[in-house]
């Protein structure tokens, strides 16, 4: 897989992931800290014509490097589900958009989540654009790719993973839902959001109150909004004097 710009290579480079990098351009600022962390990898650089960047990266903004990563065994459910503590797990359902998809990654990471499950089909590609968004968190997150996202949620369920999906037109808020307990976010692609068997098969469907004139908001973003509300309703949680 090929990702391309600053933060994503670096970050693929303290996962350990990286097989190769090119750069181009003039030396020094953060290329040569790319230079570095390739160097204690033990990679060798390759110092290309920015031509060949801009071919490899298909007009993305590669920011003068781009690097080959090593393909990673896929994580499954049951080890997502499994993870420590009450595992935070997001679903994507149909979500074909590379720079939600690397946002949603971004945000997944700062939440702490468990993990992404996805669908393998007819989704967006995690190099490039989906990796760039994500700032590099595609090489840190743990990623699950199923065939069927309705059969993913249920698995989730059978696992003692409480699912919660995401709908604009849901009657409960974000905000009335446990997110202490095991939880699987599930959101779904803009426009078409949560597809009916898939929301069928969630324990709660949800809604984010919206205030203003607009009537919903980038599926990225609200992700971003239900994983914090689970992180603060875990710190609170952690910081509960408890009973004796």
């Amino acid at each position: 897989m090929l990702i391309y710009g600053v933060n994503p290579v670096l970050e693929a480079l303290r996962a350990g992931r990286v097989t190769a990098v090119r750069v181009a351009g003039r030396s020094g600022g953060r290329i040569e800290e790319i230079v570095a962390a390739a160097a204690r990898a033990g990679l060798a650089i390759r110092r290309v014509p920015a031509e060949e960047l801009d071919r490899a990266a298909r007009g993305g903004a590669h920011q003068g490097v781009v690097a080959e990563l090593r393909e990673v065994a896929g994580a499954s459910i049951e080890e997502l589900a499994g993870s420590a503590g009450a595992p935070l797990i997001v679903v994507l359902d149909g979500i074909e958009d590379p720079h939600n998809v690397g946002a949603i990654l971004r945000t997944a990471d700062a939440a702490g989540a468990a993990g992404v499950v996805r669908q393998s089909r007819r989704a967006a590609p995690l190099g490039g654009a989906a990796a760039k968004a994500s700032a590099g968190a595609v090489a840190h997150v743990r990623i699950v790719e199923v065939v069927n996202i309705a059969r993913a949620v249920e698995e989730l369920k059978q696992a003692g993973v409480w699912t919660v999906g995401l709908a604009g037109d849901a009657p409960h808020a974000y905000d009335e839902v446990d997110y202490t307990l095991p939880t699987a976010l599930v959101v779904g692609a803009e426009g078409t959001g949560l597809r009916r068997l898939v929301r069928e098969r969630c324990d709660w469907v949800v809604s984010i109150p919206m205030r203003g004139h607009v009537h919903s908001l980038n599926v990225s973003v609200a992700a971003g909004i239900a994983l914090f509300e689970a992180v603060r309703q875990r710190a609170r949680l952690s910081r509960a004097p408890q009973a004796d």
